[in-house]
């Protein structure tokens, strides 16, 4: 199906695809994160909780690595 497509381009796709499908699984764990523990993110960071913000900077550094991975993969 893919065969007649420059390798080039096929990577591209595979990196984009990979990447939205990181964003995805980490959005769905980002609203279980929330119904599990019963706090509002939202909140808690305008109020300046340093604990709740740890947790959101290691969520973004978790979705930095994963894409990381799947763009260095996919170019591989």
């Amino acid at each position: 199906m893919f065969t007649s497509y420059h390798p080039v381009i096929l990577n591209l796709l595979y990196a984009f695809a990979g990447g939205v499908l990181t964003l995805m699984f980490m959005w769905v764990g980002w609203n279980m994160l929330g119904r599990l523990t019963s706090i509002r993110i939202s909140e808690e960071l305008r109020n300046g909780n340093t604990a709740v913000g740890m947790m959101v900077m290691g969520i973004f550094i978790g979705v930095g690595v994963a894409m990381g991975l799947v763009v260095g993969l996919a170019l591989n």
